[in-house]
């Protein structure tokens, strides 16, 4: 019988590298905490009409990536392709919104059918942040002070660079789109199958298409912040004025806009040259009219996400992922029934009393040599060894797996846990 497989696009996470997640969302999840941000936790599956209403139905997302199915009851429902829609439902489903200032952040995987590679899967994680009820350029340099802040905690901020734009109200949106598709009518032919399709549905984003071709016309096409009203170069002044006076480096880049049609003003991206084509690691901006288009009332709003996947890469790539931490500090070898029923007893003593070291006791038998390599395997830095005769004497040894020159004693079973207490506080 043919063995069953993951979901192509769909990987697990192995022991040996969720320390790695654990410790990557872990600082998120404590920075998060220190600016006053709270969680928030909704569902992977919602109604279709969410995505189809916030992201654009002639988005790539929803056209070609979306996982959308029918219930038993013929409901269309659609795995979450991205947590902003999500979390504006929640916020006015619950009454978060009217009249309120929101901080929140949320975790958890998100799922679009496109072509597995490195940096890109079909369920991929994210960390997400938004913010409601404030409409001026501060919030928005907190979320990228914030995420700033991040990089130089994780020890990433030099191989990351904060790629910046306006794309202002969608009144001046209109009217740089008519002023784009004006000038590329005249080369549809040059451009890539993908802009062709884009100049009647969707012209923005041909501005980041990955043609060379159509990056060379672009070159002489209209710029999009000649189109800004005043509102919106304010906007962006201010903002830009806020990240000069904080030290954060950016750089201006007209072409930058988001694949969602939900964004207006601020838009952002953190991007490296250390993971290839998949660069960007941190993407995020302004969509006031969100809240609105979902049927709740006009309500600032902006935000961000990052990829799990590509910054666990890029801290492995760079060589500043911590260590993973054993699994045990104090490994017990029992050999025997009577040892083994002890050491049970005795393991959960010390994780009564020593509550911050990590206990493994040995299952399912094996000689003292078996049980000594397992011992090792898991990292502990001490085996309490366990037989018939120190179980006669009330005795137990304890072993010293990480010292050479440190020498084994025989402890009593009823001071083991202040014997550990004291090593523990020496190293």
């Amino acid at each position: 019988m043919a063995r069953i497989q993951s979901v192509r696009g769909m990987s697990d996470i192995l022991p040996g590298e969720t320390s790695q997640w654990q410790y990557l969302e872990s600082v998120v999840r404590a920075l998060l905490s220190r600016y006053g941000y709270q969680e928030i936790r909704f569902p992977i599956l919602e109604q279709t009409e969410l995505f189809k209403r916030s992201i654009g139905e002639v988005t790539d997302i929803v056209e070609k990536e979306m996982y959308t199915f029918a219930d038993r009851n013929g409901d269309s429902l659609t795995l979450r392709p991205e947590g902003t829609a999500s979390c504006v439902r929640a916020c006015e489903q619950n009454g978060l919104l009217h009249n309120q200032q929101q901080r929140l952040w949320y975790a958890g995987p998100m799922f679009r059918h496109e072509r597995p590679q490195k940096g890109r899967l079909r369920q991929f994680h994210q960390i997400g942040v938004e913010t409601f009820g404030m409409a001026g350029p501060d919030i928005d340099a907190e979320l990228i002070a914030l995420t700033a802040r991040l990089w130089r905690e994780l020890g990433i901020n030099e191989a990351l660079t904060l790629e910046l734009n306006s794309i202002g109200t969608a009144e001046s949106r209109g009217r740089y789109k008519a002023a784009l598709v004006d000038y590329l009518a005249g080369f549809v032919d040059e451009l890539d199958e993908d802009s062709q399709r884009r100049l009647g549905t969707n012209p923005l984003r041909i501005l980041d298409s990955k043609s060379p071709r159509t990056q060379e016309l672009l070159k002489d096409a209209p710029v999009l912040k000649d189109y800004l009203d005043d509102a919106a170069n304010a906007h962006f002044s201010g903002l830009c004025a806020r990240l000069d006076q904080m030290g954060i480096a950016y750089r201006i880049n007209t072409r930058l806009v988001r694949g969602l049609d939900y964004y207006g003003l601020t838009v952002f991206e953190w991007t490296t040259e250390k993971l290839g084509a998949q660069g960007t690691v941190c993407a995020g901006g302004r969509y006031d009219g969100l809240v609105e288009q979902l049927g709740g009332r006009a309500t600032p709003a902006v935000g961000f996400a990052m990829g799990v996947e590509r910054l666990v890469l890029l801290l492995e790539t760079l060589g500043v992922m911590p260590a993973s931490a054993p699994s045990a500090d104090v490994f017990i070898v029992a050999v025997g029934e009577r040892a083994e029923i002890a050491a049970l007893t005795l393991a959960e003593r010390i994780r009564e009393g020593a509550p911050q070291l990590k206990v493994q006791s040995n299952c399912g038998g094996g000689s003292f040599k078996s049980q000594f390599k397992k011992a090792d395997k898991s990292g502990a830095r001490w085996a309490l060894v366990l037989g018939e005769e120190e179980l006669s004497r009330g005795e137990v040894a304890i072993k010293p797996l990480r010292d050479a020159a440190a020498e084994q004693q025989l402890v009593a079973i009823s001071a083991v846990v202040d014997q550990l207490t004291g090593a523990a506080a020496e190293q």
